[in-house]
């Protein structure tokens, strides 16, 4: 009987300790114990219903082009509750100060497809509208600066690539925010490679960006594909895949407020040892393989004595978001000035972690403000008719500064903050808040080649596997999809 360990009970290691469950009942000769150093699983996924709003505390949505969190929610007879974005209302804003700029028409991220947007935009200089119009006449010059790159493995900074196909200003005021919103993270530390993978390849192919994207849509468009919506989600909240894959996992095998001590190998075999503060056990159990799901940097703790050059080769820094959720009632709702989309972003200013005269903890906030998403807009079953329900997201390099802050401060604090912005709220009837300390690794320039070294020595550890958000991927599709296979190499091996 082989014994298997998952330590790590975000939805990478839920996702394989579901799939490790499902073929256990098939048959597959194995145990299995999930560890979880919490009082619950899911990890940033988590779902809060109040009344008719559903209040997402981590991710709202994945993107629908990866099917693998979709085909999770159908198995698990999820169907009639998957939603896709009201795509109708996909419009962002960047904030101005006060002022909500929309971001064009017909782009995708920082690239046009159509011109009109572009070229009409007041939130471009004619510098910078000079620059995207030229871009796909230095194709070439593009193109063969991308096979030189890639023949030699070479990466670069977001703002690198950026800057290559359309200058400081695209650079600094539609790609930094745009990304910031997903890794918390300077463009100029980002990996271009692992960060914008598909605009990489798309260079490789065509040179320009722009070029490359409206032939990649002519192309779809000749072979009748219909556009599909940017996100998907579920009705009724994503703590609906936890609670979907938690309800299959035996109760045996599931031991929450466990934090793991260390690892080691003894005798062939893995010997886990679990803090005495949080577990009575105090002697190391022992388990045939071991499936790593925690965050960086507890990985790197756990890897250091094994083998230090793995744990050098794990993400080394990581960023904190704080999330804050408001629910308005539809009386509040029509008081309020939100306009028509899906939210807004905020453009970090470059050095934004340096000293500032103000060091108030409004103006600590205001610099930390990263996003809000118009939930009830996006996904309009998140609320009842004509209500609202809005979310702000604080990150990047001020957010550790507010992660000390009680929860009233910080709703005070995003409360005005977004007053700032979309003028002055009514008291929510609803409202949460949410920390997630280093809940971001940053794939910084020469992440996959880091990975790839990280996964071929892990390889040479039999019985080793490493998942979560520091690899290949923050997104809930790609963290499903590894957690399964990582249980299924497991048995297979």
């Amino acid at each position: 009987m082989k014994r298997i360990a998952v330590i790590g009970g975000g939805i990478a290691g839920v996702s394989a300790a579901y799939e490790l469950a499902l073929q256990q009942r098939a048959g597959a000769p194995i145990e299995f114990t999930l560890f979880e150093a919490t009082d619950r699983l899911g990890g940033t996924v988590e779902t809060e219903r109040k009344g008719e709003f559903v209040l997402e505390c981590g991710p709202d949505s994945w993107v629908t082009e990866k099917p693998w969190a979709r085909e999770l929610a159908v198995e698990l007879g999820l169907e009639d509750q998957i939603i896709a974005s009201q795509d109708d209302h996909r419009r962002t804003y960047l904030a101005e100060g006060r002022t909500l700029q929309p971001m064009p028409d017909g782009m995708r991220m920082m690239v046009p497809f159509q011109w009109a947007g572009v070229l009409n935009s007041p939130l471009f200089s004619w510098q910078a509208k000079l620059a995207y119009l030229r871009e796909p006449k230095i194709a070439e010059e593009l193109k063969a600066s991308a096979l030189a790159n890639h023949e030699s493995s070479r990466d670069e900074s977001v703002r690198d690539f950026v800057f290559r196909h359309f200058g400081a200003e695209v650079a600094d005021t539609i790609a930094a925010p745009l990304l910031a919103g997903v890794f918390g993270g300077e463009i100029a530390t980002l990996s271009a490679r692992a960060v914008l993978g598909p605009y990489v390849a798309l260079e490789r192919e065509h040179g320009s960006l722009v070029l490359g994207l409206q032939r990649r849509l002519q192309e779809q468009a000749e072979q009748g594909k219909t556009p599909a919506s940017v996100f998907t989600t579920l009705r009724n909240g994503l703590g609906g895949l936890i609670e979907g894959m938690e309800a299959r996992i035996p109760d045996r095998s599931v031991r929450k407020r466990t934090a793991m001590n260390s690892v080691a190998r003894a005798g062939g075999r893995w010997q886990l040892f679990a803090s005495p503060s949080q577990t009575a056990r105090q002697q190391p159990e022992d388990f045939d393989a071991v499936v790593l799901a925690t965050p960086a940097k507890a990985t790197a703790r756990l890897l250091a004595p094994l083998d230090p050059r793995m744990a050098e080769l794990l993400p080394q820094h990581s960023s904190s978001a704080i999330v804050a959720a408001f629910a308005f009632t539809p009386e509040q709702a029509r008081e309020m000035r939100v306009p028509r989309g899906f939210g807004f972003l905020v453009p970090q200013r470059t050095g934004s972690a340096e000293p500032v005269a103000d060091s108030s903890l409004d103006a600590l906030a205001q610099r930390a403000l990263l996003a809000c998403t118009f939930v009830d807009q996006k996904f309009p079953h998140r609320a009842p008719p004509g209500a609202a329900l809005l979310r702000v997201f604080f990150g990047g390099a001020t957010a550790p500064g507010l992660l000390q802050e009680d929860n009233e401060t910080l709703l005070s604090l995003a409360h005005r903050a977004l007053g700032k912005i979309l003028g002055k709220l009514p008291e929510p009837k609803i409202s949460l808040v949410r920390r997630w300390p280093d809940s971001l690794p940053q794939y910084e320039a020469g992440h996959l080649d880091r990975v790839a070294e990280l996964e071929a020595r892990a390889a040479t550890h039999s019985g080793l596997r490493l998942i979560g958000n520091a690899y290949h991927g923050v997104g809930l599709p790609d963290l499903i999809r590894a957690g399964r296979m990582a249980a299924r190499a497991m048995i297979q091996s």
